[in-house]
């Protein structure tokens, strides 16, 4: 399927006592640029979202949140600094003996000194917490593909249609360029037969003028190519994927086309369907430029 550039998607998941919110957002960017963002307690988990994100997406400025929350009891434990401890009960009996002070010292105390007491969170098993990650990943990353690829289809129905809008303008070129040469014979002799007044017309001299203003008219050439791209433009479409880069080398083609059709043409109908059929070839590259 077509995918946009552009899409969202958040899952909230709640796995053995652990709580993770994943949220994937992105926009518009001419390659991949992402962007990942995790907890400190979680910083070691960074590459490892990125490559898991990076294989599943080719364009775009992603952003990829994730939320991490221990709700179990157990996620921290005491520990007592006996050494730490022994060292404090040493100088409060020096500071006894040389100021003569009583010694009143309880447990309760010695509890309060720094760091004989420390809180401490429990190791992180890391290939165990990307495991529990790796499921509110994937149903984040899927809701996020879900929205590219609708957004998608809708820029897909619009670039057929526009595409369509173009092969018309084609067409109508294709049709009007025989015409002009005709009318150009006409309009000649018309014009040498006043010039010469009853004088016989040299039929060879106006053929040679009709061919080489016939020639510098012709556009055969950039009408099939211009029919060409659009056909390969409707496959890519109809394939799907990453098609992005693609479709936008295909409308630069289309647009060499099209400025070459209007730097030939002398006649006014032929130049403004050119113009129209640069205007759709900019608003295509335009769409284009929201496409993976």
């Amino acid at each position: 399927m077509i995918r946009s550039m552009t899409g969202y998607g958040r899952e909230e998941t709640v796995i053995e006592d652990r709580k993770f919110t994943v949220e994937i957002k992105a926009v518009n960017h001419r390659y991949l640029d992402l962007a990942v963002r995790v907890p400190r307690k979680l910083s070691f988990l960074e590459i490892r979202i990125r490559n898991f994100l990076k294989e599943r997406m080719e364009r775009g400025k992603v952003d990829c949140f994730v939320f991490y929350e221990n709700l179990s009891e157990n996620d921290v434990s005491l520990k007592y600094n006996e050494s730490l401890a022994e060292e404090y009960m040493k100088h409060f009996a020096r500071i006894e003996e040389r100021f003569g002070l009583e010694n009143d010292i309880r447990v309760s105390t010695l509890s309060r000194c720094q760091d004989v007491f420390v809180m401490e969170e429990k190791e992180v098993d890391e290939d165990e917490l990307f495991q529990l990650l790796e499921q509110p990943l994937k149903a984040a990353l899927q809701k996020f593909v879900e929205s590219r690829e609708k957004e998608g289809e809708a820029l897909k129905t619009d670039l057929l249609q526009k595409l369509d809008d173009m092969e018309k303008d084609v067409a109508k070129i294709e049709k009007r360029v025989p015409d002009i040469v005709v009318e150009y014979k006409a309009a000649l002799r018309e014009k040498v037969k006043e010039l010469l007044e009853d004088n016989s017309i040299d039929e060879g001299r106006v053929a040679a003028e009709v061919t080489m203003f016939a020639d510098r008219m012709a556009v055969d050439e950039e009408v099939v190519r211009l029919k060409s791209h659009i056909k390969a433009m409707e496959q890519e479409l109809e394939k799907g994927g990453a098609v992005g880069r693609k479709l936008d080398f295909i409308a630069q083609e289309m647009n060499r086309e099209a400025n070459t059709i209007l730097s030939k043409s002398t006649d006014l109908a032929v130049s403004d369907t050119g113009i129209e059929l640069k205007t759709g070839i900019e608003k295509i590259r335009e769409q284009i430029q929201n496409l993976e």
